[in-house]
Parts: C-alpha cells; sequence; structure tokens
C-alpha cells in the first residue's frame, strides 16, 4: 500500500499530506513532481492543496494541463485511488474527473477558519472510520471554495448520493445560516459515480495531529490505509 503526493509550482501542503501518511501512519509515500508519467506503482493519489501555478486564470486552470494528470486520469479510469483536497478538488474538476465546479465564495472573501463538516455515509473507502451524520471539525482555507453545478448536474450528484461531506452547524444542520462559502446544497466534498475518486475543500491532513488541536481528519486515512491493506 503505498501513497503517492503530487506536486506543482505552488503547491503548499504536500508536506502536511506526508506528515500524515509518511509520519504518522508510516505508510511509506513518494512524492510525486507534476512533470512525472510513471505512477504506476502507487496505490493513492493525493493531490494536496495551495496554489499551483499561482492560481492563475482561474485556481487549477493550469495545472490540467501537467504531464501528471493524464497518468491521474488513468489512475482513476482503472478503478485505483485519487483525493483532492483544496485545491486539488479544483484540479480534478478542472480535468472532468468530478463534476461541477469550484467558485469565489459568497462575499468573495477568503475564508480561513475550522468549520463543521458533517459525513453523509459511510459505505465508502474514504468514510470507513466515521458514522453517518457524524460531524467533525476540519480546517478550511479558500477564497474559491463554493461548490457549483447545473441543475441537471446536481439532480444527478444529490440522486446518485456522491455527495460525501455538509457544511453544518455543531449539531449538525445544513441550513443557509451554516453555509459558509455559499456552496450549492452546503456541499463540501463530492466523489464520483464510481465512489473511487473524492474532493473536499476541507483539510483533514491539517486536523491529524493532537499537537496542533484535532484529528478529526485522521480518521480519513486510517479507514483508507486499513480498508486497503485488508483487501
Amino acid at each position: 500500500m503505498k501513497f503517492g503526493v503530487i506536486v506543482f509550482p505552488g503547491s503548499n501542503c504536500d508536506r502536511d499530506v506526508l506528515t500524515v501518511t509518511q509520519g504518522l501512519l508510516a505508510a511509506p509515500t513518494r512524492m510525486v513532481w507534476h512533470q512525472e508519467t510513471d505512477i504506476a506503482d502507487l496505490d493513492v493519489i493525493i493531490i494536496p492543496g495551495g496554489f499551483s501555478y499561482g492560481d492563475y486564470l482561474r485556481c487549477g486552470a493550469i495545472a490540467q494541463f501537467s504531464p501528471v494528470m493524464n497518468s491521474i486520469i488513468e489512475h482513476a479510469q482503472a478503478g485505483k485511488y485519487v483525493l483532492g483536497i483544496c485545491n486539488g478538488f479544483q484540479v480534478l474538476t478542472e480535468v472532468g474527473l468530478l463534476p461541477g465546479a469550484l467558485i469565489r465564495n459568497r462575499g468573495l472573501h477568503f475564508i480561513c477558519d475550522r468549520a463543521p463538516v458533517r459525513v453523509e455515509r459511510n459505505d465508502l473507502i474514504w468514510t470507513a472510520n466515521y458514522h453517518p451524520q457524524q460531524v467533525l471539525t476540519l480546517p478550511v482555507a479558500h477564497g474559491e471554495g463554493c461548490y457549483y453545478a447545473d441543475d441537471d448536474t446536481l439532480k444527478n450528484i444529490e440522486d446518485n448520493n456522491q455527495v460525501l461531506f455538509r457544511y453544518c452547524s455543531s449539531s449538525g444542520e445544513t441550513d443557509a445560516k451554516h453555509n459558509l462559502n455559499g456552496s450549492m446544497n452546503n456541499i463540501a466534498g463530492i466523489i464520483n459515480r464510481q465512489g473511487n475518486v473524492l474532493g473536499m475543500m476541507p483539510h483533514p491532513e491539517r486536523a491529524a495531529d493532537k499537537a496542533i488541536g484535532g484529528t478529526d481528519g485522521l480518521a480519513l486515512f486510517q479507514g483508507l490505509l486499513n480498508s486497503l491493506v485488508v483487501t
């Protein structure tokens, strides 16, 4: 079981992910420069947060053309696992591995905070260590984190149970008052139809160590590692 963390010019959460996978969980992890194309040795690809290519044009718009992305598409199409966090989520929508888009936050302000996030289902490898409707507290840091999709796409996402995380209150209510960036249907994270690609705006890797104040995100990585080791 081996993780790969993609590094673009401007990535700044790659080392955070490495600290969790290789440091806390002692899982083999390889840092993958964006110009590489051979990722056959990897089981899980993680596209971390940051500002790939300085967020020029729009977030993730240039990163989608990096050589490694074709390999990641093939990796996902083969049923292997891909996780995009924050800027990684933006990249996954740009390249078409996930539906919809991430646009400017409601209010047009950058948000840096800790946010309550509700787990919608736990029958997937990503959330195997959580229970449905569990409320997590995860850091967020984004200026373009408002999830948007047209009506038909949004209906398909909901009908197919592709929403994995929603912004909520501390007790789990998902109303407009507790939608920190204006995302449609309070969406904080979604999967593809097959369930092997996850994109999420909150940062689980920043909530994985007691030393920095929270471990709600660690269970995502633990569940992923344990499930893949077993299989």
